[in-house]
Parts: C-alpha cells; sequence; structure tokens
C-alpha cells in the first residue's frame, strides 16, 4: 500500500465516484448549447445579412461592448480556461506576468497596426499584403493563417471534450462531432452577427463558471489566506525572474517580450480579432474596444491563476497527477470542480458549459474568418468570375462545414501532444512568427520589397516548422522537460499507483537534455513567434537589399504606421529645404555649389533608391 492511503478504496473508485454529472447538469449543459444555435439561426433567419459584407464584418456599423466581449471570448478558449490553472499548478505563478505583455501588446497594436488596418477598411486582413507588396504575398499570407487555423482549432475542441471526459467519463470522440456540428450551424447561419452575440451570451457564462468555481474552492480549503499559505509553501508564489538564460522557461523578459509578440499576433494582427475591430465604424470606436478587451483578458488570466493556485491548495498533500486521478495535466481544474461543486445538482454543468462556451466563441469566430479568408484571398484574386449573393453564401458555408470537419478528425492527432497551453503556442508560432513578420515589416520598414517579403516569410514558415515540432517531439517524448514544482502524497487516503516512472513528473532543478545540437530546441517557447518574425524580416531585409529596396516615399503612406508617415514626410521636407537652399546659394556663386560629401550624400540618399515590383 502506497504511503498515506488508509483504506481500500483505489484511485479508480474515487474517480468514478466523481463522475456526478446528473440530470439537471445534462439539463444546463444543453441549455447553454440551444441558446447558441437559437441567436445562430434567429441571425440567419430573421437577421439583416443582405450580402457578404453584412456576413463578415456585420456592416461595419456594431457597438463597441459587444465587439470588445466577443474579442475577450474570443481569445480566451478552453485553452486559457483549463491550460493557465494547469501551468500555475504544475510550474507556479511565473507565467502569470505575462500580463505586462499584454499591456505592451495594447500599446503597440493601438498605435502602429490598427490605425492602417481601419483606415484601409479591409474585409480580409491579408488584403493588406497585396497592397503594400504584391497578390502572392497576400496569398501567403492567407496560407499562413490557413495552417494556423488547421492547427489551432482542433485544441480548442478537444480541450473541452476532455473536461466533459473528466466528469462524466464520456469519450471525448463522442463529444466533439456533436458540439462541433452545433457550431457549425450557427456559425454558418448567424455570419458575423450571430457569431458576436452569441459570444457576448458565452462570456457571461465563461466567467460564472469561474467565479462559482473560486468562491466555492476558497470557502472549501478555510479562506484565502489558507489558498496563498500553501501556495507560498511550495514555492508557486514567486517574484518575476530576471535570468537572462532564453533557455528558461519563464522570464520576465520571455513573457513580456516573447510572450507580447505572440500576443501581438494572435490578438492583434490576427484575421480573427481585426474582422472584429473592423466591424466597428471607427478608429476611436476600435481603440475603446480594444482597451476593454485588454482589462477583460487580464481578469480572466488572473482568475484562472488563482484556480491553479486554489488546485493546489485544495490537493497540497494528494497530488492527483502523481495519483492518477487526474490522467492528463489539463484535467485538473475539472477535478477540482466535481470536488467541491459534485454534491450540488446543476453547478458541474454550469462549469462545464461555461468550458465549451469558452471553446464554441473561439470556434465559431475561426470559422467565420476562415469563410472570409477563402472568399477574399483564395477566390477572388484568382477567379474572374463574380459570384451571386447565393453562390457566395454557398461558398462560406461550405468553408465552414469543411474547415469543421477537418477539425474533429484532427482531435486524434492533439491528444497525443501534451499539455494544451504550451502546445498552442508552440505550434501555433509555426505560422504566427512568419505572419507577424509580414505585418510588421509592411508597417515599418518601408524599403523592403515583395520578392523580400515573400523569400523572408517562406524561408520563416520552414525554419520555424522545423524548430516547433522539433522541440514538440523532444518534449513529448520525455527527452526535453522542465523544472516542476513539488507535490506530495503523503495525505492521499485511497490506493494508487504511482506515476513515478514518468519523466515529465520527476521534481528537477534543470532542463535535462543538455546535449549541444539540441541547444536551440531548448529555447523556451514564448520566444518563437518573435523569433519567426524577426527571422523573416532579416531575411526580407536582405533581399530587398540585393534585388534594389523600394524608395520609401513612393510607397502610399495608408499603408505605413502613422510614426514612419510622419517620419518619411519629415525627411522628405528636410530634403527640399535643403534643396532650395542649394539652389539659393548656387546662384549667389553663379551657380557652382560645393557641399561636403556626407552631406551630399544624406541628400539624395532616398533619390538613389529604385523601385522594383
Amino acid at each position: 500500500m502506497e504511503n498515506g492511503a488508509i483504506s481500500k478504496l483505489g484511485v479508480l473508485d474515487v474517480g468514478r465516484a466523481m463522475q456526478r454529472f446528473g440530470i439537471v447538469d445534462y439539463v444546463i449543459f444543453l441549455l447553454m448549447l440551444s441558446m447558441c444555435l437559437i441567436v445562430g439561426l434567429s441571425f440567419g433567419i430573421f437577421g439583416k445579412n443582405q450580402n457578404s459584407q453584412d456576413y463578415l464584418v456585420g456592416g461595419r456599423n456594431m457597438k463597441i461592448l459587444p465587439i470588445a466581449m466577443s474579442l475577450i471570448a474570443t481569445w480566451v478558449s478552453g485553452i486559457s480556461l483549463l491550460g493557465i490553472p494547469t501551468e500555475i499548478y504544475v510550474y507556479g505563478i511565473q507565467y502569470t506576468y505575462i500580463i505586462i505583455g499584454f499591456l505592451l501588446t495594447t500599446l503597440v497594436f493601438g498605435t502602429v497596426y490598427l490605425p492602417v488596418f481601419q483606415q484601409l477598411q479591409l474585409t480580409s486582413t491579408y488584403e493588406y499584403h497585396q497592397m503594400r507588396f504584391d497578390k502572392n504575398v497576400r496569398l501567403f499570407g492567407s496560407v499562413l493563417f490557413a495552417i494556423g487555423m488547421v492547427a489551432w482549432l482542433p485544441l480548442v475542441i478537444y480541450v473541452p471534450a476532455l473536461a466533459f471526459n473528466q466528469v462524466t467519463g464520456v469519450n471525448v470522440h463522442l463529444t466533439t462531432p456533436a458540439v462541433c456540428i452545433i457550431c457549425v450551424i450557427y456559425t454558418s447561419m448567424g455570419g458575423l452577427k450571430g457569431v458576436v452575440w452569441t459570444d457576448v451570451i458565452q462570456i457571461f457564462i465563461m466567467f460564472g463558471a469561474i467565479l462559482l468555481v473560486v468562491i466555492k474552492g476558497t470557502i472549501d480549503v478555510g479562506g484565502i489566506g489558507n489558498v496563498f499559505r500553501r501556495n507560498w509553501e511550495s514555492d508557486r508564489i514567486e517574484g518575476p525572474n530576471f535570468d537572462p538564460d532564453p533557455m528558461a522557461r519563464h522570464t520576465i523578459w520571455a513573457l513580456v517580450i516573447g510572450g507580447g509578440a505572440y500576443t501581438l499576433q494572435s490578438a492583434g494582427v490576427n484575421q480573427n480579432m481585426v474582422q472584429r475591430y473592423l466591424a466597428l465604424p471607427s478608429l476611436r470606436e476600435s481603440k475603446k474596444a480594444l482597451w476593454v478587451f485588454f482589462f477583460g483578458l487580464t481578469a480572466i488570466v488572473l482568475l484562472c491563476s488563482y484556480c491553479g493556485m486554489l488546485i493546489y491548495a485544495t490537493y497540497y498533500k494528494c497530488d492527483p497527477l502523481t495519483t492518477k486521478l487526474a490522467r492528463e495535466k489539463d484535467q485538473l481544474l475539472p477535478l477540482l470542480v466535481m470536488e467541491i461543486l459534485g454534491d450540488i445538482p446543476g453547478l458541474p454543468g454550469l462549469f462545464v458549459a461555461g468550458i465549451f462556451s469558452a471553446a464554441l466563441s473561439s470556434l465559431s469566430t475561426g470559422l467565420n474568418a476562415m469563410a472570409a479568408v477563402v472568399l477574399e484571398d483564395f477566390y477572388k484574386p484568382f477567379f474572374k468570375k463574380e459570384l451571386s449573393e447565393k453562390q457566395t453564401y454557398f461558398l462560406m458555408k461550405t468553408t465552414v462545414l469543411v474547415i469543421g470537419t477537418m477539425c474533429v478528425g484532427l482531435v486524434f492527432v492533439v491528444e497525443k501532444l501534451g499539455a494544451v497551453l504550451q502546445l498552442a503556442m508552440s505550434i501555433g508560432a509555426i505560422s504566427n512568427g512568419p505572419s507577424l513578420g509580414l505585418f510588421t515589416m509592411g508597417v515599418l520598414f518601408p524599403w523592403i520589397n515583395a520578392k523580400g517579403a515573400l523569400i523572408g516569410g517562406v524561408s520563416s514558415l520552414i525554419f520555424m516548422s522545423w524548430l516547433c515540432i522539433s522541440a514538440q517531439s523532444l518534449i513529448s517524448s520525455g527527452d526535453l522537460t522542465f523544472p516542476e514544482k513539488s507535490v506530495s502524497t503523503d495525505g492521499c487516503h485511497y490506493n494508487f499507483i504511482p506515476k513515478y516512472l514518468s519523466k515529465s513528473m520527476i521534481n528537477i532543478t534543470e532542463v535535462t537534455h543538455t546535449d549541444e545540437k539540441y541547444m536551440i530546441l531548448r529555447l523556451s517557447y514564448l520566444w518563437y513567434c518573435l523569433i519567426g518574425s524577426i527571422f523573416a524580416i532579416f531575411i526580407a531585409a536582405i533581399v530587398s537589399y540585393i534585388t534594389t529596396p523600394l524608395n520609401p516615399e513612393d510607397v502610399d503612406a495608408k499603408l505605413l504606421a502613422p510614426f514612419v508617415r510622419k517620419i518619411i514626410q519629415y525627411r522628405k521636407n528636410r530634403r527640399l529645404d535643403k534643396n532650395r537652399n542649394r539652389q539659393r546659394s548656387g546662384q549667389h556663386n553663379n551657380g557652382d555649389v560645393h557641399l561636403h560629401p556626407m552631406e551630399e550624400t544624406n541628400i539624395y540618399a532616398l533619390d538613389d533608391c529604385k523601385i522594383r515590383n
């Protein structure tokens, strides 16, 4: 018998006893799904989706609050609701400092990128690439988005199914098709307005479920003081890690800079999010929605982080991962829910409804965004035949159906790949890095040409595919592990076979794989998106220099960040002033002008550049 086990009750018996998902819970869960379906169908049947613009961007006249709530619901998927508590339980609160990165992202996106998108009034974000570069870069940017969606959406579906499996025992492969069918129906019927208003419903359910767990769980462990004391004693509560080592999994530098870059792509220039900003009538409204999104996102991260501390405070004497009471790390929060809410009919159902709400909002947004990209970027630039409104609707609805079906099939792959929070950010960086690089070089580096942008983006995609997949394969195989906080099983009251043989559960102090050929694979996953972006820009700059860069003055100012426009205009005005002064000086000296060689270079630096499309 394992130390601390004081009864003949086995871990399987305890697990089954905790699966108390009753009729009331099922009713509440099904009621949430029915509400989403009804809202989507009502917009499809009675709404005013008169054309593709209504369907994709809500006629560009929506209100700030529902858009802001939709932004929160879109970004906060079940991956966050289950993944962040798991992260805090296993590794401590270090991840919470990513909130500083969110603030940095909000400032940068609102100042640099959003004014450009809002002024251009795009339907697909990737139309920007054709305006700034050419249609080949636009196609490549759209392909990157499609790759990212196909990699991300199966995770979005899998996570709530995992929670449902923990509380009911129902197989994830029975849950995912049913939920996906409902989402496909209301997304294809309701368009953006249907998606946004279902998001509003879902965000209330989401916040309600998390608050319910926080309040009841805190009471059960004896108050907030016990929660913090137990986490403090286990070293889970700690200040920012200022270690400059990029191999360290979480440091303040990786979280703020690397995490900020990831958030800039996923919550900023991503089609999912920009499509919502552009549903608002002006830049002023878009910026207000952006700040509401920041504060809502901060609240969610803090609540989920506290849930992670609450899990440890509840199981600090009997780690459910070691005992295998929770078969997967991301089942820890559902396990806690059944521990503290299982005896109250309806509350487990409300929690599962909250997790599925988060997933459905992200899934519906992704499907709606894919419909926009397929229509605007894959069909219109390459087919001359103009579609009727009926044919347009058919194409968009077919896209939603096909992508939804693909995602259900890919769940079989996702369940083999490990903890979802790190997995989502790691695999997402394959496309996110190059994509962020393309937008950044477009708005900030006006001399980069189309050939440079395309070669830089493709090179980054190849490099990031190797880096992310290789690193994830090492993590999945156990050859690359990271320090985990201490756990105990001294207080367990049931029999179990300890999970000591699993490398991922060993409490180590350093990364275990030190072979030099894997050094780059040991980089913190938080740096991946930034690395991919910088790699793309670096290659693009070199290729542009070799093939003759663009003249910044000849790039449409609307395609550049506001401060870049001012710099170019300032340099242009300064050059014109110097030319006038030179002409006046030449008149006084009988036309003979003599300038210092360096001054002459500065005056004509921009003029020497040629344009090559």
